[in-house]
């Protein structure tokens, strides 16, 4: 149980850095709802799954697609 433990808050640190450290906004997006994601993971291992749920279904569903739209709408330089 430890282990994965350890290995979900590995995960959830490399997430948050590669969503800072990379350059591209929609990959930006990807991977904070993977972080999103993770995140309900970890909740739910906690013992708390109305807060999971609510993580999965905020943080990595309507928030992405927020996201997403607004991307969307602006101009990509290179």
């Amino acid at each position: 149980m430890i282990i994965l433990d350890l290995l979900l808050l590995n995960i959830l640190v490399l997430c948050a850095i590669a969503a800072i450290r990379v350059r591209d906004l929609l990959s930006a997006v990807i991977i904070f709802s993977a972080y999103s994601l993770l995140m309900a993971i970890i909740w739910l291992q906690l013992g708390s799954p109305d807060v999971a749920i609510t993580e999965a279904a905020v943080g990595a569903g309507v928030t992405t697609m927020l996201f997403i739209a607004t991307i969307s709408k602006t101009r990509r330089y290179e």
